[in-house]
C-alpha cells in the first residue's frame, strides 16, 4: 500500500478489504473479470439470437433452431469484462469548509481513495478527474500497481478553490472517455447552477452514474448561536447575522434542496447517497457497497 495515510487511511482499508464494488449497468472494458460487458463473445452469458449472416462464424449457428424454424440463426453472448471506474472530486471553493477528519475535501479525497483502492485490488482500471468550473487534474483509467500511487500523490496536491459548473465538467469528462463505465461523482453541489443538466450529460452517454453528496453537519443542521458572520467560499459576498433568526428558513431551504436532487437522481437512475463529513468512512462504504450489491443489474 503506499505511503500516504491522509486519504488512504489503514483503519478504512482493513474493514473494506473484503467488500466487492461492482457496475449495475452494462459498462465496457478489455479484461475478462466480473463485470457484464456489452460486447458480444463466447464467454458466460447467453445474449440474444439473430440471423445468420456472411462470414458468421458455423460454430456459433443454433442448429436446434435450425431444426425448428429451416432458418440458421447465430447466438451472441454478453461477455464478463473489469469495471472501469472513473472518479470526479470536487475541488471548488466550497469543498474547504471544515476542520481537520470533518474537512469536506478530504474527507470527499478519503472516500475516493477508498473506492480506488477496492477497484484497483479487482484489477478494475480506475482513473480520476478533479473539477471546479472545469477538469483541473486528470488521471486516465489504468489498472497497474502504481495507479493508487499516482492517484494520491494527485489528490494530495490539490486544493480547494474556485466557483463550480458541473455541466461543462460532465462534457470534458464524457468526451474524455471513450468506454462506457461507472463514474462516481463526489461533491457537496454547493454553488452548481445546473445540476440535473450535468448528470443527464453523463447519463446520456450510458455511464452508471454515483453520486456522493458529502456535507458538513453545520450546512445540514445550522446549528449556530449568537452573532456570527457568515463568508463566502466561492464569492466574496458575507453575511453578519443572528443565525437563529434564519434557522427556519435556511433549515426549509435546504431540505428542499436535498429532496430535488434526490428526486433528480431518481428521474435519472442514479445512486445517490448524502454523507455527512462526521460519518465514520468505512461504514459509509460499506453501506453503500452493500446496497449496490443488493440492487438488480440494469440495461441502458
Amino acid at each position: 500500500m503506499p505511503g500516504s495515510k491522509r486519504f488512504l487511511r489503514p483503519e478504512v482499508t482493513d474493514r473494506i478489504r473484503r467488500l466487492e464494488l461492482s457496475a449495475r449497468r452494462i459498462v465496457e472494458g478489455f479484461l475478462s473479470g466480473m463485470h457484464r460487458s456489452p460486447y458480444f463473445g463466447q464467454s458466460v452469458e447467453f445474449l440474444q439470437h439473430r440471423q445468420y449472416a456472411v462470414g458468421d462464424e458455423i460454430r456459433h449457428i443454433d442448429w436446434k433452431v435450425f431444426a425448428r424454424q429451416d432458418k440458421l440463426h447465430v447466438k451472441q453472448y454478453e461477455e464478463e469484462t473489469n469495471l472501469r471506474l472513473h472518479l470526479l472530486v470536487d475541488r471548488s471553493g466550497s469543498m474547504a469548509y471544515g476542520d481537520g477528519d470533518d474537512n469536506k475535501f478530504d474527507y470527499s479525497a478519503s472516500l475516493a481513495a477508498s473506492l480506488a483502492y477496492l477497484a484497483l485490488r479487482q484489477q478494475d482500471a480506475t482513473g480520476l478527474f478533479t473539477f471546479d468550473t472545469q477538469v483541473r487534474d486528470k488521471l486516465p483509467a489504468k489498472s497497474n500497481r502504481q495507479q493508487l500511487t499516482r492517484l494520491l500523490s494527485l489528490l494530495e496536491s490539490v486544493g480547494a478553490d474556485g466557483r463550480t459548473d458541473l455541466p461543462r465538467v460532465a462534457r470534458e469528462v464524457t468526451q474524455a472517455i471513450a468506454r462506457r463505465g461507472l463514474i462516481v461523482v463526489v461533491s457537496d453541489l454547493l454553488g452548481i447552477d445546473s445540476l440535473i443538466e450535468g448528470l443527464r450529460v453523463m447519463r446520456s452517454r450510458g455511464h452508471d452514474v454515483v453520486l456522493f453528496h458529502v456535507l458538513h453537519d453545520d450546512e445540514i443542521d445550522f446549528n449556530f448561536s449568537g452573532a456570527t458572520r457568515f463568508e463566502g467560499l466561492e464569492s466574496p459576498a458575507f453575511l453578519n447575522c443572528n443565525p437563529r433568526a434564519l434557522r427556519e428558513g435556511y433549515l426549509e431551504a435546504m431540505n428542499d434542496f436535498l429532496d430535488q436532487t434526490r428526486r433528480a437522481c431518481a428521474r435519472l437512475s442514479i445512486d445517490y447517497m448524502l454523507v455527512r463529513t462526521s460519518d465514520p468512512l468505512d461504514a459509509v462504504l460499506a453501506k453503500f457497497l452493500a446496497v449496490r450489491g443488493s440492487l438488480p443489474k440494469l440495461k441502458g
